[in-house]
């Protein structure tokens, strides 16, 4: 079929560094296994705004025009051959990861790990994989998940940040009815969603550290921690052992206003920053849990007597993996109160690089905090 014959679709497409065009684009039918879904909520993430500010994530260089987006909702307008479990007019969460089936690691259920992974929006492997910032996108059937009746569009984009601190939990042992007390580092949205998270588990306590005032005030206007503290501005410590110093004095400090001497039983460490995560070791509880969500830091000098005698255990978190139904039904149970809150801000599609630019700043013109940015038609 010759391409003029084909209808068009418009995306925001990163052609490098705060080089944002929104163009037209021949739209395909979906292939076999595909859905073709018309994309009604993204929201904006800390690694798409590094490939928007800076052209690369890490290591991951933009090599050829690149659609960012991968925390995503939308309909299904049509779908491809042998695909059964979904139908036109279905709406349904784009798990952006396309995971191979074949390897080690897809068998034993751990697919966020596995070596062949396609992930949309990212720039790991090339030809590149388009993400969600397009009017349209053809993508797996097996990784599209439909929504319960009751949860917006806007609620499901959420399901991926989610998915990120359910495979945490799982990873630390964090269950419905536990009753562990959790410290969470950072409260941007990822650590906003850490808490309501821990909440919704019934955790007996709930804290959260950062240096941003305005947002821990943020968090606890809305219940997100019942306790907050602000960590003091300092300028960087000169040696290391100056560095490990003051971590444990700033901690010490903290843990003696929660009124918590003795520490926490699980700290989730989402800031990446390398004070932080020396921090969060002295934070935990002898026989604790730091969990590591926060990406940053490539190199950190760690203080690991104090986890090793301690027996404090440090576990990595990547991704996620067979998370999606179960944050949809979370997002859509009430038992997150407040969690649309984490929304500040809202763009049409053709206004995304204002929606990068905004989100870069952290401030919007009125000088109002800026969380979580959407993107799309809703």
């Amino acid at each position: 079929m010759s391409p003029i014959a084909l209808p068009t679709q418009h995306a925001a497409v990163l052609h490098g560094a705060k080089d944002m065009r929104f163009e037209e684009r021949t739209l395909w039918p979906p292939h076999q296994g595909q859905a073709q879904v018309a994309v009604m909520a993204t929201g904006l993430c800390g690694s798409d705004l590094h490939y928007y500010a800076h052209g690369r994530n890490g290591d991951f260089v933009v090599q050829a025009p690149l659609v960012l987006g991968h925390e995503a909702a939308g309909i299904v307008t049509a779908v491809g051959p042998g695909v059964k479990n979904l139908v036109p007019g279905q709406r349904v969460a784009i798990e952006a990861g396309i995971m191979c089936n074949n390897c080690s690691y897809c068998a034993k259920g751990r697919y966020n790990l596995c070596k062949n992974m396609r992930f949309c929006s990212s720039a790991k492997t090339f030809p590149h994989s388009d993400g969600t910032l397009q009017e349209r996108m053809n993508h797996p059937a097996h990784v599209l998940h439909p929504l319960p009746d009751n949860c917006t569009f806007e609620q499901a984009a959420l399901a991926e940040p989610l998915s990120v601190l359910l495979h945490a939990a799982r990873r630390a042992e964090l269950t419905p009815g536990s009753r562990q007390s959790v410290l969470v580092f950072g409260v941007g949205a990822i650590g906003l969603l850490a808490c309501a998270l821990a909440k919704s588990y019934g955790a007996s306590r709930v804290v959260a550290i950062d240096i941003n005032q305005t947002r821990l005030d943020f968090a606890l206007k809305h219940g997100f921690a019942e306790q907050v503290h602000c960590l003091p501005f300092a300028d960087k410590a000169k040696t290391t052992d100056e560095a490990l110093r003051r971590a444990k004095e700033n901690i010490s400090a903290a843990l003696t206003e929660f009124n918590m001497p003795d520490g926490f039983d699980l700290v989730f460490e989402c800031t990446g920053a390398e004070p932080c995560i020396q921090m969060s070791i002295h934070a935990a509880v002898t026989g604790g849990k730091v969990m590591l969500v926060g990406m940053g830091s490539r190199n950190v000098t760690l203080p690991l007597s104090a986890a090793a005698t301690r027996e404090v255990d440090i576990h990595g978190s990547f991704r996620y993996a067979h998370t999606y139904p179960t944050a949809l039904q979370l997002l859509a149970s009430g038992k997150l109160p407040n969690i649309e809150k984490i929304i500040t801000h809202r763009f049409a599609l053709e206004d995304t690089a204002r929606a990068f630019e905004l989100l870069q700043r952290g401030r919007d013109d009125e000088g109002n905090m800026v969380l979580k940015v959407m993107v799309g038609s809703q």
